[in-house]
């Protein structure tokens, strides 16, 4: 068999019946998310303890769920519900039917477990192939993916789509910057697949190494796996000569590819709806918001066999629009994640979000694009201090890092609302992510 037979190319069937999909009237679209929802709810139901004992508590059963609009009598699906049932007590498909298994770090207590069918597997290279292609990726590009591999999902999840698209992968990981900007130079990589704040570190070692690597072939970032902002995006622009464009995913639902922006618009990620069902609660009262509405993410998987997810609570904060987009997509648009409910912070009685501090520092003259917000107590109350870093053509004298920390300290207060501590260092000083970038260090005391 020809190696390359799987290869997409732009007149592939399969390529363009993910066109055809991608381009459903909302009609034909909501038909198929309530074929496949009931499918999902009484395999859930049938095979997993965890939700028969939920759908019974709330007196449901799947056979009750006519419309789209029934969802709502159905309980949420929440992180702990994974932990609860480490390690595989919410799985519907039995050992023999599995081909994969990814888990989380488990830092904060037992790590979430995810598996896989190789129905789940095909659908998921399937649909980041779709994703990269919204990105602007196409059949023979070179795909540099410096996403981890491993128990975390994105390495593997961009390896998978992107070959599916006929990609030619580099699979280097994170880590040794250095050898990055090398292979991306000389293979001629044509997308970059990282997080973003990697990618930063990518630009910056590149320059140290006196590599324009804005004159390098790469024209495409894929950047996900952490929040990040649209300043952050205006700076990889423009450090990288490239079209940064965000993907969402969580490895409860599938990984990476649950979400993609199309490089036409860059308005909103389009949440892939014939695999998922997306919904906006209020975080406090729990009950459904209207479309354009911001609230907490809920997704309910529509294919997934190995590891069906009912009305899973994300925690990302959010909004939805099914405005059309100028690309043609027809699928929801999923509009910036601005934070986690579970990540605001509270200080002086008012509530931020780290990417809000993100968006004041980012781009600011004078500062690198790397800070760290460390938290702590100011007696009853809650304090924050945020890190910053002067680059290199800055004075670096301490009159001059404490003039632009007050200047800092301006700008956050009159853009955020919040008084905080800022302490500016020289360029160099704060920590480069390799992977996930660690922005918030809790030092609070416990009551």
């Amino acid at each position: 068999m020809n190696a390359h037979a799987h290869r997409k190319t732009g007149s592939d069937p399969e390529f363009m019946f993910e066109r055809a999909v991608e381009t459903l009237p909302r009609p034909a679209l909501r038909s198929l998310q309530v074929e496949r929802l009931q499918w999902t709810l009484d395999r859930a139901y049938q095979n997993v303890l965890h939700y028969r004992h939920k759908f019974d508590a709330a007196g449901v059963k799947p056979n009750q769920l006519k419309t789209l609009d029934d969802l709502k009598h159905f309980p949420f699906t929440v992180k702990t519900d994974l932990r609860d049932n480490y390690p595989f007590g919410m799985f519907a498909s039995p050992h023999s039917d599995l081909c994969r298994l990814h888990a989380s770090s488990g830092t904060t207590g037992k790590p979430t477990v995810v598996g896989y069918t190789q129905g789940d597997i095909d659908h998921w290279a399937g649909l980041m192939a779709r994703s990269m292609a919204a990105a602007g990726a196409r059949p023979g590009d070179v795909v540099h993916n410096a996403y981890g591999y491993g128990l975390f999902t994105g390495g593997l999840g961009a390896h998978y789509g992107a070959e599916r698209l006929g990609c030619i992968v580099v699979p280097i990981s994170g880590g040794g910057t250095e050898r990055q900007v090398v292979l991306m130079q000389d293979f001629a990589a044509g997308m970059l697949c990282a997080t973003p704040s990697y990618a930063l570190n990518i630009a910056e070692v590149a320059e140290a190494q006196g590599i324009d690597i804005k004159a390098l072939p790469v024209r495409r970032g894929l950047f996900g796996a952490e929040p990040w902002s649209e300043a952050m995006r205006a700076e990889l622009d423009r450090r990288l000569g490239i079209t940064a464009v965000d993907i969402y995913g969580l490895s409860e639902i599938m990984g990476p590819g649950v979400a993609c922006e199309c490089d036409t618009a860059r308005a909103g990620l389009h949440g892939w709806e014939d695999h998922f069902l997306f919904e906006i609660i209020d975080p406090e009262t729990l009950e459904p918001m209207a479309m354009g509405e911001t609230g907490e993410l809920v997704i309910t998987t529509l294919t997934k066999e190995a590891l069906p997810m009912v009305r899973y609570r994300t925690r990302d904060i959010t909004r939805l629009t099914d405005e059309p987009c100028v690309c043609g997509r027809s699928h929801v648009r999923i509009q910036r994640v601005t934070g986690r409910d579970d990540d605001m912070m509270i200080i002086r009685g008012v509530n931020v979000y780290p990417s809000q501090v993100e968006a004041v520092l980012v781009g600011l003259s004078g500062l690198s694009p790397h800070y760290q917000i460390m938290l702590g107590n100011d007696g009853a109350m809650d304090a924050m201090t945020v890190e910053v870093e002067v680059t290199a053509d800055t004075s670096c004298s301490s009159d001059d890092l404490a003039a632009k920390a007050r200047e800092v300290r301006h700008h956050i207060k009159s853009m955020i609302g919040v008084s905080c501590q800022v302490v500016a260092k020289h360029p160099g000083k704060l920590p480069r992510s390799q992977g996930k970038a660690v922005r918030v260090h809790d030092h609070r005391k416990k009551p």
